[in-house]
């Protein structure tokens, strides 16, 4: 009798952490070691757990030692891809192409959807332009992200890429154009829209037709916000670090804007209660799209790493899990 309430206990204790979505991920892996293999084993273990494609890339700066898989493969970026723009924006500081400082009044047509706080303020706000690529990295705020794509220009913004050496890193579109393109993807009689028209009507809502619609304008890779590869995207986290894409100042700058970032539930989910800190962007669109690179700077580091998620059909809190159980196994793995 009394082992039967014990096993009760634990099966109604185990239903009670999934309810609450604390129940870990089950995941089968190769048991722990200190060889580059098993790590690796344990990383891919994680991701092909998901029902979604996956690619990650992660780089041990004082080794060089590398982790690919599915590295080189383009993928949707989402709201990763801003982490470029800033990087344009820094470059035209440096230049004095740009003053940081100078104020810009956001209008209403300025406005955006989604992410971000700037929407939230009554019209006649003078943010600086730091203040729009910070707020563009750490609330992913797309009325600055627009801005500030439009200060710099996006051409500029994939020509610097194509001088790097990026073959596949490109932003397609504005934030603006996305939420547009949503809307005629409903029904072409939306062209006419202005961007403060779309901004005002918000997303398509409705039952599983427009969420049917959602996925597959969300698949479709010439309505991507931006492209990239996880081996792309953690080279220019490290070009960032290590100055070699602006100046020692701009490079720390970003460096310090990355680690201000506001959202946790990713790469930072479990290392930052030890002492990691994490430097680093998200990529949004969920449930289908869950990205998120960044440098995690800890004793032994430190690494960059980016992980995609992409065409997810099961659970985002799996997703934002995984990522973080990535984190903290380099960490682990490389010291």
């Amino acid at each position: 009798m009394r082992n039967r309430v014990v096993v009760r206990c634990a099966i109604l204790f185990s239903m009670a952490l999934a309810y609450a979505g604390c129940a870990p991920q089950q995941v089968e892996v190769q048991a722990e070691g200190e060889g580059e293999v098993s790590l690796e084993a344990r990383i891919q273990a994680r991701l092909d757990s998901l029902p979604a494609v996956t690619s990650m890339y992660a780089k041990h700066l004082p080794t060089g030692r590398e982790l690919a898989i599915r590295a080189d493969l383009p993928l949707s970026t989402r709201s990763a891809i801003k982490v470029a723009v800033m990087v344009q924006a820094y470059r035209d500081a440096d230049e004095g192409r740009l003053n940081l400082d100078a104020r810009h009044e956001v209008t209403p047509d300025e406005l955006r959807g989604g992410s971000g706080l700037l929407k939230t303020f009554a019209p006649g706000l003078r943010p600086t332009n730091r203040d729009l690529i910070t707020q563009m990295i750490i609330t992913s705020d797309n009325t600055a992200t627009d801005i500030v794509l439009k200060t710099v220009g996006r051409d500029r913004v994939n020509q610097m890429l194509r001088e790097l050496g990026y073959k596949e890193t490109r932003m397609q579109r504005s934030t603006g154009e996305l939420f547009k393109a949503r809307w005629l993807w409903e029904d072409s009689s939306y062209a006419s829209l202005t961007d403060r028209e779309v901004f005002e009507k918000g997303s398509p809502r409705g039952g599983p037709e427009v969420r049917q619609r959602d996925l597959a304008f969300a698949m479709d890779s010439t309505q991507w916000l931006g492209r990239s590869t996880t081996r792309e995207m953690s080279r220019l986290l490290e070009q960032i670090y290590t100055g070699q894409v602006a100046s020692k100042r701009a490079s720390e700058e970003m460096t310090d804007i990355l680690l201000s970032q506001f959202y946790t539930s990713r790469l930072p989910q479990r290392v930052r209660f030890q002492g990691v800190r994490v430097a680093h962007k998200t990529g949004d669109g969920p449930p289908y799209v869950g990205n998120d690179v960044g440098i995690l700077f800890y004793e032994g580091g430190p690494t960059v790493v980016s992980v995609f998620v992409y065409e997810n059909r099961g659970s985002f809190f799996d997703v934002e899990a995984t990522i973080g159980q990535v984190a903290e196994d380099l960490v682990n793995g490389w010291k």
